[in-house]
């Protein structure tokens, strides 16, 4: 099989996912690091191999490329433990992907963005400020449904767990108080406590 490529900001919680699902699959790939604040995925180069100008990239052979973060969880835990073989979990398991891109993603990453990475909090301010009780209402739905369940889908560790734990787990660099919702923040620590978890910050390259 060709080496994975992976096209990847460090910090990134899109990216991170799929570094922590290769990590515990086991699978080697290379990590090519492309820095988003100096422009490099709006270079010429970059854009021919994703159009849409944004990582993580994943090369599954020589150019041939797939985008979208979520997307790409699906195609890598294809025929592995992390993704259920039963149509109605399946199913679930996507719900729960598509609520993350769409209801947590949105309010969670931009707030990291501009508050831990950029150092622009006040420049930010009224921005943050509008998508913080959206945020807040994510983080709770997840609470409820953490309450009463030890991961998201099926009662054992998926893709969905990986997904929304990316940029959950960093929710405080946001501003957000995770204090708040101690079902989410023992759930955190069963997904750290998963076989090869690997943190954020680690640059893991086989």
């Amino acid at each position: 099989m060709e080496t994975l490529r992976l096209y990847d900001f460090l910090p990134s919680g899109n990216g991170y996912k799929i570094r922590l699902l290769l990590s515990q699959i086991g699978m080697p790939f290379e990590r090519v690091e492309v820095n988003i604040l100096k422009g490099e995925t709006q270079t010429p180069e970059f854009l021919s191999k994703n159009p849409n100008g944004k990582i993580p990239l994943l090369e599954v052979k020589p150019d041939k490329y797939l985008a979208e973060s979520n997307a790409i969880l699906v195609y890598l835990s294809e025929g592995t433990e992390f993704l259920p073989y039963d149509r109605f979990l399946r199913a679930q398991v996507m719900q729960w992907l598509f609520f993350e891109q769409c209801s947590l993603k949105p309010c969670i990453a931009p707030l990291r963005f501009w508050i831990s990475i950029l150092g622009k909090a006040e420049e930010y301010k009224e921005a943050i400020e509008q998508k913080r009780e959206s945020g807040y209402a994510a983080l709770k739905l997840m609470e409820n449904h953490l309450q009463s369940h030890n991961f998201f889908v099926g009662e054992r560790y998926t893709i969905a767990d990986i997904a929304l734990f990316a940029y959950t787990h960093v929710a405080d660099e946001g501003g957000y108080d995770l204090k708040q919702f101690p079902a989410i923040q023992a759930w955190i620590e069963r997904v750290k406590a998963q076989p090869r978890y690997i943190s954020i910050k680690e640059e893991l390259q086989h």
